[in-house]
């Protein structure tokens, strides 16, 4: 076994940011969908995002090629443009979008990271100040219509019943995918 650390892996902790910090110049540029909102900086944004660490880590919220919890993707330096940026509805303080934007224009996991972020956010609803967090992938991705229409969708579906659209398989008696379970299929094998 190696003692250097893998490059998939989150334990160097030279190469990511602490959850306290705002370094923009390790976050995405602001997309289409935060154009015209009041954009989160700042302890603001280090604020909700230490949340987000909480709220995916019990949600199991993992991007499986680098094997860590989404939230840590804004603070690894390796990838600047890529993670979450935030910012409140003008017209509605109580709604928070949250646009996502992958590390390459065709990653293959960011219809199911976006739509498990949507959960881990609303599904826990007495977390955090906001009724809803709408979430949306950057335009950047070549599917980004498709999934943030279905994003669109959730969103509605969840304004109509509440907690119930944001419940996931596990959740409902199925087979989830835990952090413990990503972990040990992380790494240089994985498959994308």
């Amino acid at each position: 076994m190696s003692d250097f650390p893998s490059p998939f892996s989150g334990s160097d902790d030279a190469i990511f940011d602490t959850y306290d910090e705002f370094v923009p110049d390790h976050l995405p540029e602001p997309g289409t969908f935060l154009d015209g909102q009041d954009l989160l900086s700042q302890e603001d944004h280090a604020a909700f995002h230490s949340l987000t660490k909480q709220l995916f880590e019990e949600r199991g919220v993992y991007d499986m090629t680098f094997g860590y919890n989404l939230a840590q993707l804004n603070l690894d330096h390796r990838h600047p443009s890529a993670g979450y940026r935030y910012a409140e509805d003008v017209d509605d303080q109580r709604t928070l979008h949250a646009e996502f934007t992958p590390t390459t224009p065709f990653c293959p996991q960011s219809h199911t990271l976006t739509v498990g972020s949507f959960r881990a956010w609303n599904g826990l609803t007495k977390r955090h100040e906001y009724d809803l967090v709408s979430v949306r992938v950057h335009p950047m991705h070549h599917r980004s219509g498709e999934i943030n229409d279905e994003l669109a969708d959730l969103e509605d579906e969840y304004l109509e019943s509440g907690d119930d659209a944001c419940t996931t398989p596990s959740e409902e008696g199925g087979q989830g995918v835990t952090p413990t379970d990503i972990g040990q299929r992380s790494g240089p094998t994985t498959p994308f």
